[in-house]
């Protein structure tokens, strides 16, 4: 396939960082591994692609709590009165993704394609539904633990596609991806110590993809001026911390790959969840970006899988 044979973006971009973004995404479409789509930030994937996806799944499967973890898998959509009590839209309303649908008439609906065949917008005839973009791959769980949880709480392990509105040239950028999540709900000390554990788990799982991770104090990209103190509070009391990747050699200060969040009792409250001795739940959990390691792995190791390590093939079952 030739460069002319691809539909990308124009490299705009001012900054090195910038070209070596716009660089890869180019690579990435020319060699087939992702598709391009007319919006920025949205593609289509290889097969080869979705195989490297699976092979880093099975590892991660293989690091994680097995059969000791409740199993959930939900669809990209999710209940606007779950939504609703995350308090997302809060803290990311740039972020979301909301779902709307024509609910109208034959008359209106005759004037929503007058509009269309005017070339004027017809969004103005549709109307919000009761379902929302998934913003996050736990979120349309915890309403399904309102109420008292079992001795000792949960762990779940939750996998699927998540949606940012965050239109990017860099292919680590998507609007749309996935997430393998491992959660624990139930007391404080728990979700601590799960926090710990899978910042230490997580960087044996990207060693052994060959992946050379730093572990970084952060934040959430909180919305507003009220966002900033959130942040600063996130960071003061060590809640997140992401396991990065320098995708971009010395321009990219780091991507994250893999985030271990304390989320204390926000989603107790919210979801009214409370353990087995009565007190608000804590949670937290682990996130693993499938096509973020994907992409760090096709940086690192090259475009052409069959010239991977042996040892990192073997593992991934690829």
């Amino acid at each position: 396939m030739t460069t002319e044979n691809v539909t990308t973006e124009t490299v705009t971009g001012e900054t090195d960082l910038d070209r070596a973004r716009a660089a890869f995404q180019r690579e990435l479409l020319v060699e087939g591994l992702l598709v391009a789509t007319e919006v920025p930030g949205l593609y289509g994937r290889s097969g080869v692609f979705e195989d490297i996806v699976d092979g880093i799944d099975r590892v991660v499967v293989a690091a994680g709590p097995g059969d000791a973890a409740t199993r959930l898998r939900f669809p990209p959509v999710f209940p606007r009165s779950s939504f609703e009590r995350t308090d997302y839209i809060a803290s990311f309303p740039n972020l979301t993704g909301a779902i709307n649908t024509f609910a109208g008439s034959n008359r209106d609906h005759a004037r929503l394609l007058a509009d269309r065949a005017d070339g004027q917008s017809w969004d103005r005839h549709l109307e919000p539904t009761d379902t929302m973009l998934v913003s996050a791959a736990c979120h349309p769980a915890y309403a399904r633990y309102t109420g008292v949880l079992p001795e000792g709480g949960v762990l779940l392990d939750i996998y699927g596609f998540c949606f940012r509105h965050e239109p990017a040239i860099d292919p680590a950028r998507m609007q749309a991806f996935r997430m393998h999540e491992f959660v624990t709900i139930g007391d404080a000390a728990a979700a601590r110590a799960h926090r710990e554990h899978w910042i230490e788990r997580g960087l044996e799982v990207l060693g052994r993809l060959q992946l050379d991770a730093t572990p970084v104090i952060a934040n959430d990209p909180f919305f507003g001026r009220a966002g900033k103190m959130l942040a600063a509070n996130q960071r003061e009391e060590n809640l997140k911390t992401e396991l990065t990747v320098r995708l971009y050699g010395d321009l990219d200060e780091g991507t994250a790959i893999v985030s271990s969040n304390n989320h204390l009792d926000h989603f107790g409250v919210n979801f009214d969840i409370r353990t087995a001795e009565g007190e608000v739940a804590h949670s937290s959990c682990v996130g693993f970006g499938m096509e973020r390691i994907a992409l760090s792995l096709l940086r690192t190791h090259g475009l052409d899988v069959a010239a991977w390590p042996t040892s990192v093939r073997e593992r991934m079952g690829i």
